[in-house]
């Protein structure tokens, strides 16, 4: 099936609902900006942080109230699975501003994205269990395993996504592409009724984008997702992911999930190891994050998203070509580990990876002293 004609079965509602999100969210972010100032709710700058002045912080929380009140004027009725969605989803971006505003531990935060995922999980049903196309074989459910592992694939993608939000507009950006692919997805299999929601999402994003993004008419971000806004947008990716993949009525391959969000999720991972094996906490802050090698190597903001946005969304489509056209599933998932081991080895000395990724652009060596000394004053 052409692309065109995936997106023509949307029904003009759709599109209305999607449009109607979308400038809502836009017109909602000069509103909030006021408001986060009196609250306190602004992201200053010092340390890892390189934006010249504070920040407001609001825009998942306004994300937010752009789906509340696209679900209250186009939806019929509320559902248990509704409900624990829009549940889950406030309890993380009200932990996650209250974490923007006090810094709180960072195993509050995994406890409240645990609590989310394990009310995703037992209240809605909505569960990671099929895993046959991970490994080829018909040993289809996981059974009692289901649930933890659905808890760990829920926070392992806030917090990919939250781990990508060091750049205007990269992590709006990748949840807009990966929004968009499974629109795509779930299109193609025949699921409609999601489709036009997670439609509705990315309209709310896009809306978000517009404030948040540079262009030459916004020099800089107005506003941030904050902490709140990257948990929020990664529960709604996890919530998609599952709901898709593990849909017998409307079947998309499992292997297709990471895909669709694999440069964070890639960076993520071995972020964490590194940090596990260096014998410090997985969610320690510090500058080795891919964004941060890609502007230590002289990449601006702009290409920075661009090239990560770009990235997964190439690898997310070129994931979907090989499940169409057959690809051996398993040979899919150690792709994915090939790609995941060579970000490890090409990023194991920061300044090398940095002085490569210099010269893919075209530009001169740094010198090692140099990129030393950005990395601990980063760390700082």
């Amino acid at each position: 099936m052409e692309l065109t004609e995936l997106w023509q079965q949307l029904e003009p509602s759709a599109w209305v609902r999607a449009i109607s999100t979308f400038a809502l969210v836009a017109l909602l972010i000069p509103v909030s900006l006021p408001l986060a100032r009196r609250w306190g709710l602004m992201d200053n700058p010092g340390g890892r942080k390189q934006h010249d002045c504070a920040i407001p912080v609001t825009g998942g929380a306004v994300i937010l109230l752009g789906l509340l009140a696209s679900h209250a004027v186009f939806e019929a009725s509320w559902t248990v699975r509704t409900a624990a969605f829009i549940g889950g989803a406030i309890v993380l971006v009200v932990v996650g501003q209250l974490d923007d505003k006090y810094d709180l531990r960072w195993t509050w935060r995994i406890s409240m994205q645990a609590l989310a995922a394990l009310a995703m999980a037992l209240v809605s049903g909505v569960t990671a269990h099929n895993l046959q196309d991970v490994f080829g074989f018909a040993a289809a459910n996981i059974g009692l395993l289901s649930i933890p592992f659905t808890v760990f694939v829920v926070v392992g993608i806030i917090n990919a996504l939250n781990m990508a939000d060091g750049v205007d507009g990269l992590a709006g950006s990748l949840a807009l592409v990966s929004l968009l692919l499974f629109t795509c997805f779930a299109l193609y299999a025949g699921d409609q009724y999601l489709a036009e929601r997670l439609l509705a999402l990315g309209g709310a994003v896009l809306g978000f984008l517009l404030w948040n993004k540079r262009s030459p008419w916004l020099p800089r971000a107005k506003v941030f997702l904050g902490n709140g806004g990257s948990m929020l947008l990664g529960f709604i990716l996890a919530w998609a992911a599952l709901r898709l993949t593990q849909n017998p009525a409307h079947p998309v391959s499992p292997v297709l999930g990471p895909w669709t969000l694999a440069l964070p999720l890639i960076d993520c991972v071995v972020l964490m190891l590194r940090r596990w094996r260096s014998g410090v906490s997985p969610f320690k802050a510090d500058r080795n994050h891919m964004h941060h090698l890609l502007l230590d190597a002289g990449y601006t903001p702009g290409k920075v998203t661009v090239i990560m946005a770009g990235g997964s969304l190439a690898l997310g489509i070129a994931a979907a070509v090989a499940v169409k056209l057959g690809v051996y599933r398993p040979a899919l998932v150690v792709v994915f580990l090939v790609l995941l081991l060579g970000w490890y080895i090409f990023t194991r000395r920061r300044d090398v990876a940095v002085a490569r990724l210099r010269r893919l652009r075209g530009g001169a060596p740094v010198p090692l002293a140099a990129l030393e000394a950005a990395q601990e004053t980063g760390e700082r």
